[in-house]
């Protein structure tokens, strides 16, 4: 009888190893499963959707004769982008989205008003005043072409974006302070509504240079004595980029 408990014993105790043995292969090989379905998953959706913040020195190219730019005119930039990418390893993409920027420029262009006529002329070295510039606030619609070493598991990698840019004037203004006068002018119409450059940005993970160039002028009616101005802008900068 006890020969009999003891082999009964042992067989329930292989049955039970058998039973373990055969559930842990089934879990395992479910987990696997649903790794590599997770894997695939997040592969096929992957995509560097990206808000930018820029910051950039603005100078002006194509001066007047006699025109100087003085202090530091800044640039600041934001928005998002959306990537769509074009290759399997998703290294490649193209990007489209909406911005605001910011651009001042401290220079020694006077803009004054005569009725309603905007008036230009350019500051005498020897006078003395305060502040002289002039601002504006875009609306951006970037247009760009990308190339970068990112993958799924990692958001820090090299890049190297570059595109075009669309940019509608939504407001400027110009002031003159002296220690006599504060003259300003707001909305000049003699600006250009439509701006539009190139631009490109590289780097390695959240800081890249960047660096913009107008293709169009700032003014399209502005004179001075008879003279159109012609100016455009180059923005050099930094730009991070946000997921």
């Amino acid at each position: 009888m006890e020969h009999s408990l003891n082999k009964n014993n042992i067989m329930r105790s292989i049955l039970s190893c058998l039973l373990l043995m055969v559930f842990f292969n089934g879990y395992s090989q479910k987990t696997d499963t649903i790794q590599d379905g997770e894997a695939m998953k997040i592969d096929s959706l992957y995509r560097e959707d990206q808000f930018y913040f820029g910051f950039t020195y603005n100078t002006l190219q194509g001066k007047p004769v006699g025109l100087s730019q003085n202090k530091f005119s800044v640039g600041l930039s934001a928005g998002f982008l959306r990537d769509m990418p074009i290759n399997g390893d998703r290294t490649l993409a193209i990007a489209t989205g909406l911005g605001f920027s910011y651009n001042n420029y401290n220079q020694n262009l006077f803009i004054s008003e005569s009725g309603q006529t905007p008036v230009y002329s350019i500051i005498d070295s020897k006078a003395a005043y305060s502040k002289n510039k002039f601002k504006q606030l875009l609306i951006d619609v970037p247009i760009e072409f990308r190339w970068r070493t990112s993958t799924y598991e990692s958001h820090k990698f090299w890049r190297i974006y570059g595109g075009f840019k669309f940019s509608y004037l939504m407001y400027n203004k110009s002031v003159f302070t002296d220690t006599e006068s504060k003259i300003v002018v707001l909305n000049n119409k003699d600006f250009n509504k439509v701006l539009y450059g190139l631009y490109i940005s590289a780097g390695y993970n959240t800081i890249n240079v960047y660096a913009q160039y107008g293709l169009n002028s700032l003014f399209k009616s502005a004179k001075i004595e008879g003279e159109s101005i012609n100016m455009k802008a180059l923005n050099i900068g930094v730009i991070f980029y946000i997921l």
